[in-house]
């Protein structure tokens, strides 16, 4: 593929340039040069006119920095300053905002698109379903990418050389084989794409990113935003759906996430931990992202938001672009001959099983079984044999825990087996248990499951409304591993204060600093406390004070502080005059 430049149009562009590979949903890769002071949105441009893409709202740019923590290209800041990491570059083209309703997308190409990314959902487990839906997908794929059937080309047991599902039994093969044989015949690929995308998107987790993170019990649950609303999984059930009319606001602290909200009338704030702080701020910037594209009518009425309270500093987030009304409003207005496009097929995907077994071969003599920081679930070289192992072993702990005297796991499957010949609706993808594929997580996990990717972050003991959550018990060697780190970190700090501390023109720089800080903090506390005082104290109704006053925090703070101190100082003032009176 020849190699493209795409300039930035900046006056003060450098000369110097980078080299950038994206990898589409069909895990082909698309090479390009940047300059360095390109920003996000001359990337996601430069595929999107890759594919002569219109419907491109829906679809965003992913990466991996060094610390495997998986982030969305921002279109209005510096590709550079995000990556941080030394280039070339790798990054992935995905969905990042599910249509509500797919048959109001206008273009095939873009449901194509669409369809590459549920099959993808479907491939790592990411999509939860029962068995006759699962055989419903399964079939609509194989008329998509094989056609009609015929008894010349498709041989009995030919739906066994495909994997589709990471849990693929001979029944559910058996049943895709059916419904492919007598249900689908005549459709075209376009006709067999839009109707997986119809059954996908009543799914519970149609368009669901997993988020692991822990409740307050410390129970493991996976976080989840779609169309609808803020969802929470625990199990294969899902426990919390509070849709986005009734979220009123999304903050974190450290590694704590907090949704404000309404339920059945009442309001509630639902707490969960995650791993790093980083793997909470990318939480928080899924959420307010999503809630701004599915919740507004219009782009014009989203407002920056902010992680923190009004008297605190807090990280703040701007959306840009189009909202979902927005974007299939401009999608009706679409008129122009549909671009033409290649449609890669089964033969040609990694979903063959020869060449499963070829990956899974390769992948056993490698040392770990996680990507590396620039080799996400997207690389194509690695990818279907890394994630059916990754997924297995997942499941194989939880048939372990499930069957303490098993070892083999075989009363499991013929217990699971039992139970599909007694209902066809009970069985669902990931052995009953939403368990996407480790190394498509938002924050990777490693090998082992999520409960030791949370031993090896500790979020520590934490209390909240619900109760507190007590960190899980790691491995000796962890601990070791984690003391001698910090040990290392702590020395390294003491050495280099030390180093600024004896150092003049340091010590000018940091008494500099501290001055600004002071004066900086006066004026905020010259500016703050008289807004304090009219929130307070003031019946000036403005909106912006309304608005203020409504605000959870606000009145947290009034009735649990202020009234209180109020009183207190009332009390003492009296009591005062009182003594000065009487003498």
């Amino acid at each position: 593929m020849k190699m493209l430049r795409f300039r930035s149009s900046s006056i003060k562009s450098l000369s110097q340039e980078i080299k950038c590979t994206i990898r589409l949903l069909d895990d082909t890769e698309l090479p390009c040069i940047i300059q360095r002071d390109a920003k996000g949105q001359f990337l996601i441009d430069f595929v999107c006119n890759h594919f002569s893409l219109l419907e491109k709202d829906y679809f965003g740019i992913r990466y991996v920095d060094p610390e495997k923590q998986r982030h969305w290209l921002e279109s209005n800041k510096s590709v550079v300053k995000q990556m941080k990491s030394q280039p070339p570059y790798t990054m992935c083209f995905r969905v990042k905002f599910y249509p509500a309703e797919p048959m109001k997308v206008k273009e095939e190409l873009t449901r194509y698109l669409l369809y590459l990314q549920i099959k993808r959902d479907i491939f790592h487990g990411r999509l939860l379903c029962s068995l006759s839906d699962a055989a419903s997908l399964g079939a609509y794929t194989l008329q998509a990418e094989l056609g009609d059937y015929e008894p010349d080309e498709h041989p009995d047991g030919y739906v066994s050389e495909i994997k589709l599902f990471p849990k693929q039994t001979q029944k559910l093969e058996r049943k895709m084989a059916e419904i492919h044989k007598n249900e689908l015949r005549g459709q075209s690929a376009a006709v067999a794409e839009m109707n997986l995308l119809k059954k996908a998107h009543t799914l519970e987790t149609y368009g669901v990113d997993p988020h692991p993170c822990k409740d307050s019990s410390g129970a493991t649950a996976f976080i989840g935003f779609t169309a609808t609303g803020f969802v929470v999984f625990q199990g294969n059930k899902r426990i919390h759906l509070l849709k986005w009319s009734d979220v009123s606001k999304l903050k974190f602290s450290g590694k704590t996430f907090h949704v404000h909200g309404l339920q059945k009338e009442k309001k509630i704030v639902l707490t969960y931990h995650t791993s790093t702080p980083d793997a909470c701020k990318h939480l928080w910037k899924c959420g307010v992202e999503n809630q701004a594209f599915y919740k507004y009518a219009k782009s014009s009425q989203i407002k920056t938001v902010s992680s923190s309270n009004i008297f605190f500093k807090g990280r703040k987030f701007r959306f840009s672009g189009r909202v979902a009304k927005e974007v299939i409003e401009a999608s009706t207005k679409i008129q122009r001959t549909p671009p033409e496009f290649h449609r890669s097929t089964l033969g040609q995907s990694r979903s063959y099983n020869s060449l499963s077994k070829q990956l899974i071969t390769n992948v056993e003599t490698a040392e770990s079984c996680l990507p590396s920081p620039d080799e996400s679930e997207e690389h194509s070289t690695m990818d279907g044999g890394e994630l059916l192992k990754i997924n297995d072993q997942l499941a194989r702990s939880e048939e372990e825990l499930k069957e303490p005297h098993n070892e083999s796991g075989e009363v499991a499957e013929t217990k699971c087996e039992n139970e599909e010949e007694m209902s066809e609706d009970c069985l669902t993808i990931s052995e009953l248990v939403y368990n996407p594929s480790a190394s498509v997580l938002p924050t990777p996990v490693e090998d082992g499951g999520i409960d030791l990717f949370f031993n090896s972050h500790p979020v520590g003991n934490q209390k909240d409304d619900g109760g507190s959550y007590n960190e899980l018990d790691a491995p000796e060697n962890t601990l070791l591993i984690t003391e001698v780190e910090e040990l290392k970190e702590v020395n390294w700090v003491l050495v280099r204060s030390f180093e600024l501390m004896t150092s003049n023109r340091h010590l000018n720089i940091l008494a500099k600093s501290f001055v600004k800080l002071l004066v900086v903090g006066l004026g905020l506390m010259l500016f703050a406390f008289p807004l304090l005082l009219v929130l307070l104290e003031s019946d000036i109704d403005a909106s912006f004070l309304r608005e203020i006053r409504q605000t959870p925090e606000f009145e947290q703070f009034h009735n649990e502080y202020y009234c209180p101190l109020r009183q207190w100082l009332t009390y003492k003032i009296h009591y005062i005059l009182d003594k000065l009176s009487s003498s």
